[in-house]
């Protein structure tokens, strides 16, 4: 599970867009991305069939990580 979510950093860091790019989520364009974390750790997924090969990315370490449970959600 990607730890972004509770992040105080969320709405402004450049690696979790990154993320929601890579997980095909909509993304808010007003969003003024001017933090970049440091000594990120992300797990890369491959879940393959006959047919595809979808990757699912995960953040599961930060240095910069500042818990702020919920602060995705306003």
């Amino acid at each position: 599970m990607c730890i972004c979510i509770n992040c105080y950093h969320i709405k402004s860091c450049t690696i979790y867009r990154i993320v929601l790019i890579q997980h095909n989520q909509e993304i808010q364009e007003k969003q003024t991305l001017i933090f970049t974390p440091n000594y990120i750790l992300i797990d890369i997924n491959i879940h393959q069939n006959i047919y595809n090969i979808k990757l699912e990315w995960d953040l599961v370490e930060c240095s910069s990580f500042v818990e702020q449970p919920g602060c995705w959600l306003t």
